[in-house]
């Protein structure tokens, strides 16, 4: 087994924001292994999508000690996670403006599965 990190590359989209969407995740361990995921909603947004994508691939790999590197082509989770999710959790989940936190079910499940890992995203 190697000592690389498990590779979760995410990804989400909608027809229409809200519409019909989906997500995919494919997920590649150390020693090679790979594993395809997806799923859709019926009315959702883009950026459900997206997070929910990052969801499923740290879930799936919960299990699963080491670093994870993922990847992901949305500016919303990627700097949710790193720039915006310390600060929206010591204003209680408001945004700089004080709007609560779109999506913050999503984003707090997304909090807590990146407790089982080291991420880079």
């Amino acid at each position: 087994m190697s000592d690389g990190p498990i590779v979760a590359f995410s990804d989400g989209a909608s027809k229409g924001n809200p519409g019909p969407g989906g997500w995919g995740v494919v997920i590649v361990t150390a020693d090679g292994h790979v594993t395809e995921l997806g799923g859709r909603a019926a009315h959702t947004t883009n950026n459900r999508m997206e997070l929910t994508a990052a969801i499923e691939a740290l879930s799936e790999i919960r299990d699963l000690p080491g670093r994870v590197a993922v990847y992901t082509d949305s500016t919303y989770v990627m700097k949710g996670m790193t720039e915006w999710l310390a600060q929206w959790k010591k204003r209680d989940w408001r945004t700089a403006d004080r709007k609560p936190v779109k999506n913050v079910e999503l984003w707090q499940r997304l909090e807590q599965a990146i407790h089982r890992h080291r991420v880079n995203w």
